[in-house]
């Protein structure tokens, strides 16, 4: 008795499996979690996939980079520009290779309100307030140096 097999339905590839197209794609979340997606131009050959959940809420999905702006190097993501570069550095990990054009990453974490500030931002702010107190203090030197200067030349003069 011979059995008919049944007939083998292939999928569409989904968006930089094969790759062949014009970016990289790295998923921070899945597409499950969203409703809606919107297309974001960041410049610099980056893109950003922004997501809209149920809730209303917005969130990043996925990133695409131009593939004139990254390559891949030993199964890794490399940037070849200072956006792509700053913009791999802000992921929660790093990129990982799952076939073709396709990286998968981890989101940068949540920090609550709760735990602000956090240590860098006391710190980053602290040398803010220095780099502020920096400029004033020669702002101030300048002027009290072109006060005295006036003040020579209006004697010499009388």
């Amino acid at each position: 008795m011979a059995t008919a097999m049944a007939p083998v339905r292939r999928r569409r590839a989904k968006p930089g499996a094969k790759g062949g197209g014009r970016f990289f794609h790295i998923e921070l979340r899945p597409r499950k979690e969203f409703v809606a997606f919107r297309m974001q131009a960041f410049g610099g050959g980056l893109e950003r996939l922004a997501g809209r959940r149920a809730d209303g809420s917005w969130d990043t999905a996925a990133w695409l980079i131009g593939k004139d702006r990254a390559h891949i190097e030993r199964g890794r993501l490399v940037a070849d520009s200072v956006a792509a570069e700053n913009m791999l550095k802000g992921l929660g990990s790093a990129p990982v290779h799952l076939g073709g054009d396709r990286f998968r990453a981890k989101p940068r974490r949540r920090i609550p309100k709760s735990a602000k500030p956090t240590a860098a931002m006391r710190r980053a702010a602290l040398a803010n307030i220095k780099k502020a107190q920096a400029a004033q203090r020669k702002q101030h030197a300048l002027r009290a140096r072109r006060a005295a200067r006036a003040a020579t030349s209006r004697s010499a003069k009388a």
